[in-house]
């Protein structure tokens, strides 16, 4: 099972064992982008570290649209035996933003280098400050390995928008997991058991924003906690060669509570609990050369953050948890110059959570009654052709293709409409032609054929795009590279994205420009 819908991302953190000595990195472009990395690392018997540091400027293509960040982040790892391995890892970032805010269809298609205009009056921003340390200690032995560890993380939110928003955060938790391969008679198995406890607090105040982003009269205050425990076993069993059955089992238990601190306005305290059992039942397929098939049944829960949770409003109070049953069927693999990852999902969703733009910033919460998230995920890479100009050249083709049929299923208010927000069809595509020498050029294309609704009557749509761009570049042998990136070169206005709403017109603020021509380029050092 799964806490959120939909997949997962596995984020491998760069070591002293896998990373170069020392790399340096400068980019920079249109609308006033510069950006600069630099990174090292260092092995020494058992220890090894590796630390990066970055900088980015940005004038943004909208107006009001510039931005600045800076982060660093460090891993320090000891083998403190062949059996027994631990890590530390510090992260830190500094991010000022300003927003531009959503437009009508008309301005983000006509004007897209606007700025909403109460985005420019009070000055709309989101700037952080955040830091985290983490550690994580695994253990080996001949019937077992355990990992085990913790993080920390504090952030402070300063977010001038409809109104000055001042967050404190701050979050802790644990994990520990084990892993076993018993045998089951004459069958091969693995067994992975876990626990992953975690909580956060949140010490809002919410000001009154003056024009300028000026901090007026307080007009709330709260400390939010979540406490969220997730206990879950997985198991896979060898049938028969390449053949595996797997069964899994999530539980969790969620608490959210808000104590008013603000004495001045209605009382906004609450409590809410929740807790869910998620089953899996799957099958893996191994076939020859590392090729799979796999399909698998799901549920998934999410309990509301309080982004979800509205306690002086009676409808907000009882939001629910958002419930899924998933079904994906699938296969990823590679022969010879084709390699693929294709799957077919259909989620059937219960109280899913929908956002509701009410405009300057402001934002209510509903669930929606059943819904179907259905589609097709795809990607394609296929090397075509070699020594097509030259000796040892390389032309390839990549595409990642998402089809998404997203309803209401027998909606009292909405029927089967479509859901709002997403493309149905959606295509990335790149032709590329490698060198021996290290030089390559890459055309792409980025194409939604239909534009999407943006509000549950399916009154208002977005319109379909094709953006055209081109890549290429140089990579030498000894460690540096350079490259060009030209992107929309047809400057093609478009909507990158939207808000959503039960039901909207052209005319409603909801729609996200996407960016005009622009041209990037950098350099790379790797020594």
């Amino acid at each position: 099972g799964s806490n959120a819908l939909g997949g997962a991302i596995h984020f491998v953190s760069p070591t002293g064992y896998s990373s170069d000595r020392l790399r340096l990195r400068l980019d920079g472009g249109s609308f006033g982008l510069r950006r600069a990395q630099l990174a090292g690392s260092a092995q020494n018997g058992s220890y090894d570290a590796h630390m990066t540091a970055s900088s980015l400027d940005n004038d943004g293509f909208r107006a009001h649209g510039e931005g600045k960040s800076t982060r660093g982040a460090a891993n320090f790892g000891w083998r403190i035996s062949p059996n027994v391995e631990t890590r530390l890892y510090l992260i830190g970032a500094d991010l000022d933003q300003r927003i531009p805010g959503s437009l009508t269809r008309e301005q983000a298609l006509r004007q897209p280098r606007l700025a909403a205009a109460g985005n420019l009056n009070l000055d709309y921003q989101r700037n952080m400050q955040s830091w985290r340390v983490a550690s994580k200690t695994t253990l080996r032995s001949d019937l077992a390995t355990f990992e085990l560890g913790g993080y920390a993380i504090e952030k402070q939110l300063i977010h001038p928008i409809f109104q000055y928003l001042d967050y404190q955060y701050e979050d802790r938790g644990a994990f520990l997991r084990a892993s076993f391969n018993p045998t089951l008679g004459p069958y091969a198995n693995r067994l992975v058991i876990g626990a992953n406890l975690f909580e956060g607090h949140i010490d809002n105040q919410q000001f009154q924003n003056l024009p300028g982003a000026q901090r007026g009269t307080l007009l709330s205050a709260a400390k939010d906690r979540s406490d969220n425990l997730a206990l879950y076993a997985e198991n896979q069993l060898l049938l028969r060669p390449g053949l595996s059955l797997i069964t899994g089992l999530q539980y969790l238990d969620a608490s959210r509570e808000r104590k008013d601190r603000f004495e001045n306005d209605v009382d906004t305290s609450g409590a809410q609990n929740y807790d869910f059992f998620n089953p899996k039942l799957g099958v893996l397929w191994e076939l020859a050369h590392g090729n799979q098939v796999f399909a698998n049944l799901s549920r998934s829960a999410e309990a509301p953050s309080f982004g979800e949770l509205n306690f002086t409003n009676a409808a907000l109070a009882e939001t629910r948890a958002q419930r899924a049953t998933t079904l994906e069927i699938g296969t990823r693999g590679t022969r010879e110059s084709l390699s693929w990852d294709v799957a077919i999902y259909r989620a059937e969703l219960r109280n899913e959570f929908q956002f509701f733009d009410l405009g300057g910033g402001s934002f209510s919460v509903t669930n929606a009654d059943d819904t179907v998230h259905q589609g097709i995920e795809a990607g394609l890479d296929w090397s075509f052709a070699q020594n097509l100009l030259a000796a040892g050249d390389r032309s390839s083709l990549r595409l990642a293709y998402a089809f998404n049929d997203f309803f209401f299923d027998n909606d009292v208010s909405w029927g089967s409409n479509e859901l709002p927000g997403a493309p149905r069809h959606f295509l990335r595509g790149e032709l590329r032609y490698a060198h021996l020498s290290g030089a390559y050029v890459a055309p792409q294309v980025e194409w939604v054929p239909q534009g999407y609704d943006v509000d549950n009557a399916n009154l208002t749509q977005t319109r379909d795009y094709a953006l055209l761009g081109l890549r290429a570049g140089y990579e030498a042998a000894s460690g540096w590279s350079v490259y060009i990136d030209a992107r929309n070169l047809a400057d093609t206005k478009y909507i990158a994205s939207s808000s959503v709403a039960a039901l909207a017109s052209a005319s409603s603020a909801l729609f996200e420009p996407g960016d005009g021509r622009a041209i990037f380029g950098g350099l790379s050092f790797r020594w």
